[in-house]
């Protein structure tokens, strides 16, 4: 068995230069109170999308072209979460721009790039989420619904193609992981009149791991150190240190006391926060 912590990947110096200048320019844009948000997203949206079309007088565009054009400003659009009734507008219209900026970045040719990516969707995370701690990584395509119901401890690490929905609220607490695409939901249906909605808040504690295509409900309290297995759909809180596997998942073996004693100490991470 091979013990193999993540290694350092070097960019190259006018890239990093070039990043770290545009992340700090962004952030800095983020922490003026003054800032149009709306704005903000859709100057930026059209510098990676159509950046010769920026200055451009939109009325000489063809129809089509104007659509496009009109999709990278958060105002002409509307986002699912929009439509609950439940939305405090208050909270979400700051984080609405954001949530699409993040959305339209991953799907361009930025959004591959890990370096990038990570250190990008940080920045955003912390004016999107009610809370978020240190070290935080999101990989691409990683979708979030209101945003302002998501708290997130130090550590956590978001795999590609992740759904949030925070709609109840979601808490996932210190070092935990949720890998690629794996579904975490804090809200049902009723089954007569799907008009009735619950919102449980669903709580991932720390050292958790969501692996692969797994799902967890509504309202399910994921214990500290405990392991939802590729695929599992989790309906019920779990005990601390034990692995679930099935659907429904069910409880098939405790991590040794004996190696959780004996484990590794933390590895350097290439992508922590300075």
């Amino acid at each position: 068995m091979s013990f193999l912590p993540l290694r350092p990947v070097p960019v190259a110096d006018g890239a990093k230069s070039l990043y770290d200048e545009w992340l700090a320019w962004l952030k800095e844009s983020l922490d003026d109170p003054a800032c149009d948000r709306n704005e903000l997203c859709r100057s930026i949206l059209t510098d990676i999308y159509y950046p010769d079309l920026s200055a451009s007088d939109v009325a000489g565009l063809s129809n089509t072209s104007q659509v496009a054009l009109a999709q990278l400003d958060p105002r002409n659009v509307t986002l699912e979460p929009e439509y609950y009734e439940e939305i405090d507008l208050a909270r979400y219209e700051p984080r609405k721009p954001l949530l699409w900026l993040w959305e339209m970045f991953d799907r361009s040719a930025l959004g591959e790039n890990v370096e990038l990516g990570i250190r990008f969707r940080r920045v955003l995370a912390g004016h999107v989420f009610g809370s978020c701690g240190r070290n935080f990584k999101a990989f691409t395509h990683v979708r979030v619904s209101f945003g302002y119901n998501l708290e997130v401890g130090d550590g956590v690490v978001i795999h590609r193609h992740v759904l949030l929905d925070d709609r109840g609220g979601i808490e996932i607490g210190n070092g935990s992981s949720v890998s690629d695409f794996a579904n975490v939901y804090s809200h049902s249906h009723n089954i007569v009149d799907g008009r009735i909605v619950y919102l449980p808040r669903t709580v991932i504690g720390s050292g958790v791991r969501i692996t692969y295509h797994a799902t967890v409900l509504a309202g399910t309290h994921v214990a500290d150190d405990s392991m939802v297995g590729a695929g599992s759909l989790l309906t019920r809180s779990t005990e601390p240190h034990w692995v679930y596997v099935g659907v429904p998942a069910r409880k098939i073996k405790e991590k040794s006391a004996e190696e959780r004693a004996t484990k590794a100490p933390p590895s350097v991470d290439p992508f922590a926060e300075d």
